[in-house]
């Protein structure tokens, strides 16, 4: 059907968007949830920087509102749609999933977070703003969430090490996987601030309390900031 894709994009994108009005609310993984209770991990950002959600919410919604109204048939949109039909279709339940298991939480965030590293991979040369720049601070949030999920839910099960353990994992994996997805994008720059926000979330909530995981996530923001500017040099824009 013609239009179905972009009509299907707009459709997802409000079933994300107002699913927190649905679903009960969610700021980390319950004492009862994991075999050792993580309070405050140290891989978790701010509370405040959780905040972006209104950033992306809106952003999103502007950005398939536009697609259907006027790119209903370009290719490169429906090429972009592909991948963030299923992220915004795991999306959708993710909260409810959260609140019922971190394994499943953890395992579908990282889902979410590969198809819309796929879209923002593929979205179209044209329409920077409201094509590229919504879907990859999408997808730059959902590379750190997923890392944070993935700390949170492996020092709750004891895997391995503790929770300062896993938050030094988790800064490191979700920098290299940053880095990894940067040589694949045309723009860096959403992607790349997207996820410095989350790193600096880190820094704020372990401030000089842990000063070497605070340190940690200064040097993933220096690497990644470095990783964005040599690509930026090497093929402008």
């Amino acid at each position: 059907m013609k239009h179905a894709s972009a009509a299907l994009t707009l459709l997802l994108t409000l079933t994300f968007v107002l699913s927190p009005l649905v679903t009960d609310p969610f700021s980390g993984f319950r004492a009862d949830q994991l075999p050792n209770p993580q309070i405050d991990p140290p891989v978790q950002p701010a509370g405040y920087a959780f905040a972006i959600w209104g950033l992306i919410y809106s952003w999103l919604t502007v950005s398939a509102l536009f697609g259907l109204w006027k790119r209903a048939d370009d290719p490169g949109w429906n090429r972009m749609r592909a991948p963030l039909l299923v992220s915004l279709a795991i999306g959708t339940p993710w909260l409810w999933i959260a609140n019922q298991s971190a394994i499943w939480a953890t395992i579908t965030i990282f889902a979410m977070a590969i198809a819309a590293i796929a879209a923002a991979r593929r979205s179209p040369a044209h329409d920077r703003w409201l094509a590229h720049a919504p879907v990859a601070i999408y997808a730059g949030w959902l590379t750190a969430a997923s890392f944070v999920s993935l700390g949170s839910t492996a020092a709750g099960y004891g895997l391995m090490t503790g929770p300062m353990g896993w938050a030094y994992l988790g800064i490191a994996g979700a920098t290299l996987s940053a880095i990894a997805v940067l040589f694949g994008l045309r723009w860096r720059l959403e992607y790349s601030l997207t996820l410095a926000w989350a790193l600096t979330g880190i820094i704020v909530a372990n401030g000089s309390q842990a000063l070497a995981v605070s340190l940690t996530a200064a040097i993933a923001i220096a690497l990644v900031a470095g990783v964005s500017a040599l690509q930026a040099r090497a093929s402008p824009g």
